[in-house]
């Protein structure tokens, strides 16, 4: 169902399987995950509003 990809400051990508990564120029600082058991629903439904969901871990730490 979804891609996950993590790059390497441990960012968060998920995007619809098999679509492109649609950040330009980020294309080869991305590592696909090998297995995502599930997603949240909060990232499903950013991914069927936007194409893609993308979280900082910088946001992350700051909560």
């Amino acid at each position: 169902m979804f891609d996950v990809y993590l790059n390497d400051r441990r960012d968060l990508l998920v995007v619809s399987n098999g679509s492109p990564i649609p950040l330009p120029g980020a294309a080869g600082r991305w590592r696909k995950k090998k297995k995502v058991a599930s997603v949240s629903e909060d990232i499903k439904l950013a991914v069927q509003r936007e194409g893609y969901y993308m979280r900082k871990l910088t946001d992350f730490k700051k909560r």
